[in-house]
């Protein structure tokens, strides 16, 4: 059966997910891959039911995944029914306070992320820096310092060429070395490879409330070493958060609530994008089904939905029986649980079909409504399965024994997670956020652009009566649609992207899915560019208030600014300075023609987004080739010292030599105007809601875009998770 991918999507599956031969040829159709995928978690059914039960499973679990109803995480795609069958996305590791302990994490890690897996990780038990060492009479460096040694050794380990490594680390608002935790990302270049939140307590929250002091423990004695107050923490974490999009936050006692398994410890630790919290050695296996093929004309259906989440709990589980563990300790410790995470995708489709605003007290409804289902739907299919196969082995010590749950397969059933990747793969938005843009500019293998509008705004155009070719253009230009007078108001309202959102909105939408979901919803709030400190500090109270277990928050272009010098709440820079180029970096080259010639124009980024423009045309040392050198070092530096791309491309485009060419339809000027084109392209525009917030994408050079806790390339694919 033919599977409905884009153009778009076969793309990804080629460069990511599909088999290679020994030359790098693709070998493999995506329907091959769809049926690799379904025969391997299949066979899990052997053990439960013979030969017979194992064909019929593998035939729904083909059309689960060949009409894209639902997609496991990666690795599953990736490597079901290869050598390397790690199926997991996410783990935790624990780190006690021991150099033996933190370098076996460190080599655990290595092997986690080489079978392409993410990891996360609690510092909150390693002592301050200064404190004492009894063996070597010494002082100890801190948990900062060993968050380096870790994100160091996630550089040297390239996961196979399809994922990044990616890592969480936690530490507890109580640690006295809190302060400097809050601060170190203000610093772009330093835990590259990190996402990292601070562990809010109940204790922390009510100190914040009352006014009051909070005691920061020195976990290596348990006693109380100073006291700061609560309210300077939070506005220390305010302020980092507003400049940098870090740290995020992990509410642990909210956590600790739903800890289906207290029995075996409390939770410390969530993976990278902060959406599974877990036991330490725990993984888990995620999912999510996709809402925009979950609905028509007459609504959401629920029969079609239900059918998928049961299908899906069961692939989940199979997944659990045919994954090969990295390390033992894992595999034990996720069949001792059997977490799985079921989730979503295409909710924002979902709605702009149903004709609801997401900002808006029905997008709120749907969103709680729709997970009350699924999560029902995947609690009664597990305990059929516990009924079936055995309840997971903690049972005895879960918040189910002794209730009238007497079945349950699987500690938990539902993960709000990321699908960044596999969003693209299904056509449709990513996760529970909004639209990203409504149109933007493709970037093809042949350098060639091609401009995209998302299918239901074309559609609605069309049926409406709105849609001509120069709307479109404008409305790739500008990504969002909210200041094109030609679209009408009701349509406005319901195409509403993530920048054109408010804040609050953002946070309602993720607490409504967060009410049915047994672990956490990873999600971003976005903020404009001129978000004031006091805004994101009011999503992070809503965040509490609203019963939330976590909130990752990133104001638009906030990546771009390097932080010279911080003093209390203000940033005092006396002079802009360049920063110095990176060792490494990476980009593209585009060709562009002109009245002169062949314009080559390379445009080079590093992880602090982009840095330095080359041109060349023909040979050095003519007066044209001087001038085209003296304006890419100029750009250059302006990049290194701040400067917006936006507010560069303003200053090149429109100058005029006397011999303008056209060229894929558009007029170039110039050999500045020219490489203000190439410029333009790289940021998806001068206007776009989302221009270049998180550099380029080192695979195929367009704009990362920050969602869901990650670095995304809606382009081609490609996702870093920190």
């Amino acid at each position: 059966m033919p599977i409905p991918v884009s153009t778009t999507a076969r793309m990804i599956l080629e460069k990511r997910y599909l088999i290679k031969d020994a030359a790098g040829r693709v070998v493999e159709t995506p329907e091959q891959m769809m049926r690799r995928v379904a025969h391997h978690v299949a066979q899990a059914d052997l053990h439960f039911g013979g030969k017979a039960q194992a064909a019929q499973t593998e035939k729904t679990f083909l059309r689960l995944l060949s009409n894209l109803w639902f997609l496991p995480n990666s690795p599953t795609l990736m490597n079901a029914g290869r050598h390397l069958g790690q199926l997991a996305a996410c783990f935790v590791l624990p780190v006690n306070d021991s150099i033996e302990s933190i370098f076996d994490a460190i080599k655990h890690t290595a092997m986690i992320h080489k079978s392409g897996g993410g990891t996360g990780f609690s510092f909150s038990r390693i002592r301050p820096a200064d404190d004492t060492v009894s063996t070597t009479t010494g002082v100890s460096s801190g948990p900062l310092s060993f968050i380096t040694v870790f994100d160091v050794a996630t550089d040297a380990v390239k996961q196979g060429g399809t994922r990044r490594g990616a890592n969480m680390g936690i530490l507890r608002v109580d640690h006295p070395d809190i302060e400097s935790f809050i601060t170190a990302k203000t610093n772009l270049s330093r835990l590259t490879n990190f996402n990292l939140s601070v562990g809010l307590t109940q204790t922390f929250l009510d100190a914040l409330a009352d006014g009051t002091e909070i005691d920061l423990i020195n976990p290596r004695t348990g006693k109380a070493v100073r006291q700061v107050p609560a309210r300077k923490l939070f506005d220390l974490i305010v302020q980092s958060a507003w400049r940098s999009g870090e740290p995020g936050i992990v509410f642990l006692d909210r956590v600790n609530q739903d800890n289906p398994t207290p029995g075996l410890g409390p939770i410390e630790a969530t993976n990278p994008c902060g959406e599974q919290p877990l036991l330490p050695w725990e993984s888990c296996t995620l999912g999510a089904i996709n809402l925009a093929r979950m609905v028509s004309a007459k609504g959401i259906m629920y029969n079609r939905l239900g059918a998928t989440v049961r299908a899906a709990v069961h692939f989940l589980d199979n997944v659990i029986e045919v994954n090969q563990y990295p390390l033992p300790e894992i595999e034990a410790a996720s069949k001792r649980t059997r977490k799985i995470g079921l989730g979503v995708m295409g909710f924002a489709d979902l709605l702009i079909q149903m004709g609801i605003a997401y900002d808006s007290p029905e997008a709120a409804e749907q969103a709680e409504a729709i997970m009350a289902f699924i999560q029902r739907e995947a609690r009664e299919a597990s305990a059929a399965l516990g009924r079936q196969r055995g309840n997971f082995p903690a049972f005895a010590q879960s918040i189910f024994a002794g209730t009238a749950t007497a079945h349950m397969r699987n500690a938990t059933v539902t993960t709000i997670a990321p699908t960044g990747t596999i969003s693209l793969l299904a056509g449709a938005s990513s996760g529970i956020e909004p639209l990203f843009a409504i149109a933007h500019e493709r970037h093809m293998l042949d350098q060639q652009t091609v401009s995209e509008v998302h299918p239901l705004f074309l559609k609605t155009a069309k049926r409406q009566g709105f849609f001509s070719a120069e709307l479109m253009e404008q409305v790739v230009r500008h990504g969002s649609v909210q200041a094109l007078e030609a679209v009408p108001d009701e349509t406005r309202a319901l195409f509403r992207t993530a920048h054109d959102i408010a804040p609050p909105w953002h946070i309602q939408i993720q607490a409504a899915f967060q009410k049915h979901t047994d672990n956490a919803v990873s999600k971003t709030v976005n903020f404009p560019a001129e978000a004031t400190p006091e805004e994101v500090a009011q999503v992070f109270r809503d965040a509490a208030r609203l019963g939330c277990k976590g909130v990752t928050i990133y104001r638009y272009g906030s990546r771009h600014h390097q932080v010279l010098n911080v003093a209390g709440a203000r940033e005092e820079v006396e002079r802009i300075a360049p920063r110095p180029r990176p060792q490494r970096t990476y980009g593209l080259t585009e060709r562009v023609g002109t009245g002169c010639g062949r314009l080559y124009v390379t445009i080079n980024s590093d992880e602090m987004g982009m840095c330095e423009v080359f041109a060349q045309m023909g040979k050095t040392g003519g007066c044209a080739s001087s001038q085209i050198e003296a304006a890419g070092r100029l750009i250059s530096l302006a990049l290194r010292s701040g400067v917006q791309p936006e507010a560069i491309i303003k200053q090149l485009t429109g100058i005029r030599c006397p011999s303008p060419v056209w060229q894929n339809g558009k007029m170039v000027l110039s050999c500045p105007d020219a490489m203000a084109q190439v410029l333009q392209r790289v940021t998806l525009t001068d206007s776009s809601p989302s221009p270049q917030p998180g550099g380029v994408c080192p695979d195929c050079g367009a704009s990362l875009t920050h969602g869901e806790g990650c670095l995304n390339c809606y382009n081609c694919g490609f996702s870093k998770c920190a």
